[in-house]
């Protein structure tokens, strides 16, 4: 893969953290929550396939759990399209990924170029107060590294600050899980399912431009080194946004 070759240092493939959320359980539903198959995926697919090396991490480390209707097996067919995300889970070397991940405190963020945090339900609950994963994306960002984040664990940006205090979203413009989308899947399921909405959040904080595409369309954004994708069909142009912010 001649594409992915560092030119300034041939012998090392440029490396991405991917942070998944652990299993939780909803505080508004009820149901066990986690995180979204194609916004693992997806990413996962453009980063290798330019050559890079990939760590999937979680904040406590262990085994994932994905939510269920981001899997394309799933009866409710909401997924089913979402063939690279099946093809994933199909393969037992693939699959195991996500099976036993490293705890972010035990991955050396120096050693990595980029880092994305993934999305789904399970992000609202786990990433939302989680100064581990403030302090990661923080610390990528702060070093004028790749930070990253698509679909609901941008949440972390309505709260993460870098090392002056200032939000990272500060002067910046980004997406996250839009009000027409929480507006289908509320109507899809016949109840409210998230403890609060993005796109309402974000937009209220002072100094930041927080802007939303349309609905589930693909939508991601980078100002600076802060990259940030709107859903679940927006998570291979986040990685697209991040590999041109690595230059290789």
């Amino acid at each position: 893969m001649s594409a992915s070759i560092d030119v300034l240092n041939p012998a090392r493939p440029k490396r991405v953290l991917l942070v998944a959320s652990n299993p939780a359980v909803s505080p508004v539903t009820g149901w066990p929550v986690g995180f979204w198959w194609a916004e693992l995926v997806h990413p996962w697919w453009a980063f290798t396939e330019r050559g890079y090396e990939v760590t999937i991490a979680s904040p406590d480390g262990g085994p994932l759990t994905a939510d269920s209707w981001s899997d394309p097996r799933d009866e409710s067919g909401y997924s089913a399209h979402d063939l690279l995300s099946l093809g994933f889970i199909s393969s037992p070397e693939h699959a195991a990924l996500v099976q036993d991940t490293p705890a972010l405190a035990d991955v050396d963020l120096d050693a990595h170029d980029a880092i994305m945090l993934v999305g789904g339900q399970a992000p609202m609950v786990t990433f939302v107060d989680d100064e581990r994963v403030h302090t990661a994306l923080a610390a990528f960002h702060d070093s004028g590294r790749a930070a990253a984040a698509i679909c609901h664990a941008t949440c972390v940006l309505l709260k993460a600050r870098s090392a002056t205090g200032e939000l990272l979203v500060a002067g910046r413009t980004w997406t996250g899980f839009a009000n027409s989308e929480e507006d289908f899947a509320d109507e899809y399921v016949g109840q409210r399912i998230q403890p609060f909405r993005i796109e309402d959040e974000g937009r209220a904080l002072p100094g930041t431009n927080m802007i939303v595409a349309s609905r589930f369309k693909s939508h991601a954004i980078r100002d600076g080194n802060l990259i940030t994708g709107q859903q679940q069909y927006s998570g291979a142009a986040a990685a697209q946004l991040v590999i041109e912010a690595l230059g290789v």
